[in-house]
């Protein structure tokens, strides 16, 4: 039997635990640079999630010649990561040499789209770190004077990127709508070039969610652009400029 007052062996877990969250300073949620590093955190989960998890459908629907012949309706899933090439769809052969051809769709645009979900990936990493960083080890944020340094380079660095990734997407996501669209479908098909074939448009692609992610990309823009100038007081370079103007409006005082 364990004494009176001896600590119990399940209450090493919360003590542990109360020992991480109790040095956490909530509170510096609400200044700027913690504020931003949440809206920062947030936004690289939708803007990669958003790209990430889309799917779209399109379709057309070819009717042969002759009475006997049956409407026929083509479907094409495609999605993330966009490479439309690789995405097979059986198009009917009017001619009766045989049921079916396999073509595919035509284009890639994995590169664009994969930079950009990389991107909102290490974001979010790199913000959750940041965070963690800011929140319980905020004195050695403060007295080494490396660190603030470090964190503004890799927030223009982000901040540039984003850029790059946000337009880069949105020029990759046009493409991939000219290329999906029904019409276009309806082209690359040979059989809808014959003499008493119908072909009409299908399922037109909801992209909606991808549109969504091209917003997103262009908020983490700027939300790491504003947030330079919040890293930047945090640098020595602000430090050291501060007194130095403060000098100035001193020695202008006196004068006058």
């Amino acid at each position: 039997m364990s004494e009176p007052g001896a600590p119990a062996a399940g209450d090493k877990a919360p003590r542990l635990q109360d020992r991480v969250l109790g040095g956490m300073r909530w509170g510096r949620l609400l200044e700027p640079l913690g504020f931003v590093k949440v809206l920062e955190w947030l936004f690289a989960i939708f803007a990669f999630g958003a790209c990430g998890s889309f799917s779209g459908e399109t379709g057309a629907t070819v009717k042969c010649n002759g009475e006997t012949k049956e409407m026929s309706a083509i479907s094409v899933q495609f999605g993330y990561p966009f490479r439309l090439y690789q995405i097979p769809f059986e198009m009917p052969d009017c001619e009766g040499e045989s049921e079916t051809r396999t073509l595919h769709l035509v284009g890639d645009f994995s590169a664009p789209a994969e930079f950009f979900v990389t991107l909102g990936v290490f974001s979010f990493l790199y913000t959750m770190a940041a965070l963690v960083l800011y929140l319980r080890f905020h004195s050695l944020y403060g007295e080494n004077k490396k660190l603030p340094f470090v964190d503004f380079c890799v927030t223009v660095c982000f901040a540039f990127f984003w850029l790059v990734a946000a337009a880069a997407w949105g020029k990759g996501l046009s493409d991939v709508k000219a290329a999906t669209r029904p019409s276009s479908l309806i082209a690359s098909m040979s059989v809808c070039q014959g003499q008493d074939v119908v072909c009409n448009a299908g399922a037109t692609p909801a992209m909606g969610l991808a549109n969504i992610s091209v917003l997103f990309g262009f908020i983490n823009f700027l939300l790491w652009a504003g947030n330079c100038w919040f890293v930047f007081k945090e640098t020595a370079w602000h430090v050291q400029a501060a007194p130095r103007d403060s000098v100035a409006e001193q020695g202008a005082i006196d004068k006058q």
